[in-house]
């Protein structure tokens, strides 16, 4: 039993699906849950860091109005990759500040992979917005990045969902939010097929979604990975699965109390 149980939150990754992040932060915070330990993979580690750095989900919302390729990414000569993250950077530090995780009000824990060793890398020290950008970056299609030596690109690869990263920073309840829901694509044929099966096995990288007290799944089975105007449209389906999980929520940290 835990007089006081400390909350964690472990937001996964899903491109454009990680407006529907703040759907689930508004509806946590509105429930009046104090969330002590955040943990983020790819965009799932923008929307960790906003809000451990102690950014207000309106002023999240508003950000997230003015976000697009453009001002995240830029085509670069195709050695490694097509396009690099350093706007996506450079944005986080003009919006933040160039902050390190120990400046954080919140702890933070961001999965990136090493793309030498296929290894999962969580990362807990140093400068945030780089690590940020490590775990976002899609390898084959954005540049790895260099953080401690190691060449690190998207950490969706090997942990999608941070569960036991989190709960290694102290958390005693870990609510992970999964928003890589496989879909069917009858209409590309075997590509099709083979789009799923990619789903699939980055949504089970890492064992997390077996290792939570609670997954908030928005239905985003048909949702754009890409589509940055259909932001609202995702933030009300993380709105709706964090309201049909705020029971279980409830009951579950009223036993631990």
């Amino acid at each position: 039993m835990c007089s006081t149980p400390k909350i964690g939150l472990a937001l996964g990754g899903g491109v454009v699906r990680g407006f529907a992040h703040l759907g689930v932060l508004e509806v946590l915070e509105a429930e009046g849950l104090q969330i002590d330990f955040v943990g983020g993979t790819s965009v799932g580690s923008i929307m960790g860091y906003c809000y451990a750095a102690g950014m207000e989900i309106g002023h999240m919302k508003e950000m997230a109005e003015e976000l697009g390729w453009w001002k995240l990414a830029r085509p670069i000569v195709p050695r490694q990759a097509f396009i690099s993250f350093d706007l996506l950077e450079e944005y986080l530090i003009r919006t933040l500040g160039d902050l390190h995780f120990e400046d954080l009000a919140r702890p933070l824990v961001i999965m990136a992979t090493d793309v030498q060793t296929g290894e999962s890398v969580p990362l807990t020290s140093g400068r945030v917005a780089p690590a940020v950008c490590a775990s976002c970056s899609v390898p084959g299609f954005v540049q790895p990045k260099l953080v401690n030596g190691r060449y690190l690109v998207d950490g969706g690869i090997s942990c999608n969902v941070p569960i036991d990263p989190v709960r290694g920073l102290g958390a005693d309840y870990v609510i992970g939010v999964d928003i890589f829901e496989q879909g069917e694509h009858k209409r590309l044929g075997p590509l099709g097929v083979g789009i799923t099966a990619l789903e699939i096995m980055v949504r089970r990288s890492g064992n997390g979604l077996s290792h939570a007290e609670c997954i908030i799944k928005p239905n985003l089975q048909h949702a754009t990975y890409v589509n940055f105007n259909k932001r609202h449209e995702l933030m009300n389906h993380g709105r709706t699965a964090a309201q049909a999980s705020l029971p279980e929520i409830r009951a579950e940290l009223a036993a631990l109390a």
